[in-house]
């Protein structure tokens, strides 16, 4: 008969009980955390057992669902133990709606907070309209952070008779309930978005004339055409439109051209203006934004 080993018979577990100290904590096991690394583990010793019958297994999806349903599980074993979603923190929220973002992040409160790709979420978040880049992060053991980048308006894109919102990099961000932001410049052609934002920053040169801007053409792939308030157009060249830009500054503070019976202003050669009259003469120019 085998003889049964106690702490008398068995000195090294009784000086492994004695050992330990009265008080010292015991390794706390975490009920339902289980890892990745054992769910393959199971699955394998599953193919293991099946032998011969292991390809058949893979071969009808069997182990893919069974992972699935192994990754399933831990993930819910997570939130029985605290890792569940309580909080949703956004910031750099200014155009896009709250209900907007909830239904892109697909999130719930109380669901596991890693039952879901953080790439995947930020990719759906970027796809909003006014989302330029967004961040998604798990601040453990509750909290999704949200980051975003909105787009900045930039001008009215108007393209084969169609009002565009654009951004600075000539991205459309809205094609409708465009009425707040009529107050920004209206650039025509189908290559305008491209070159928006340089011709703004041109015009930001000399701002009293840029504010009598109603819009700008692009013309021939190569060069602008301004309308101004009061209907004149003004024939920036394709070279260094901004010393242009200047020069019709400069010419208006000095001689008031812009207050003539003009309906052109050429200034397509560096060196000089060239002037075509009106057919007709305007009436006076009035401050933009008076009542007519």
């Amino acid at each position: 008969m085998a003889e049964k080993k106690t702490e008398a018979n068995d000195p090294q577990a009784a000086g492994s009980r004695r050992s330990r100290k009265p008080g010292a904590p015991r390794k706390r096991v975490l009920r339902g955390q289980v890892s990745r690394a054992v769910g393959m583990g199971a699955l394998v010793a599953i193919l293991a057992g099946a032998g011969g019958g292991g390809w058949w297994v893979w071969s009808n999806d069997i182990v893919p669902q069974l992972y699935t349903k192994a990754q399933t599980w831990t993930v819910d074993q997570t939130a029985e133990v605290g890792l569940r979603i309580d909080d949703i923190f956004v910031t750099g929220r200014s155009q896009t709606t709250r209900d907007d973002l909830l239904a892109a992040l697909k999130l719930t409160r109380g669901a596991p907070i890693f039952g879901f790709d953080p790439d995947e979420a930020r990719e759906r978040v970027e796809k909003l309209p006014w989302v330029k880049r967004a961040v998604v992060e798990r601040m453990l053991p509750g909290t999704v952070m949200l980051h975003i980048e909105e787009r900045s308006p930039l001008a009215l894109w108007q393209n084969k008779g169609v009002f565009h919102l654009i951004d600075d990099e000539g991205v459309v961000i809205l094609n409708k309930g465009l009425e707040r932001f009529s107050d920004l410049p209206i650039v025509v052609g189908p290559e305008a978005p491209r070159h928006a934002k340089a011709l703004l920053e041109t015009l930001q040169a000399e701002p009293d004339l840029m504010n009598q801007v109603r819009a700008a053409v692009w013309v021939s792939g190569r060069r602008w055409t301004l309308t101004l308030d009061n209907g004149i157009d003004v024939q920036l060249p394709e070279d260094d439109p901004g010393g242009a830009w200047l020069r019709l500054a400069e010419y208006e503070r000095q001689h008031k051209v812009l207050d003539r019976d003009v309906e052109v202003l050429d200034l397509r050669l560096p060196d000089r203006l060239i002037v075509r009259k009106a057919a007709k003469p305007r009436p006076p120019r009035k401050p933009k934004g008076q009542e007519t």
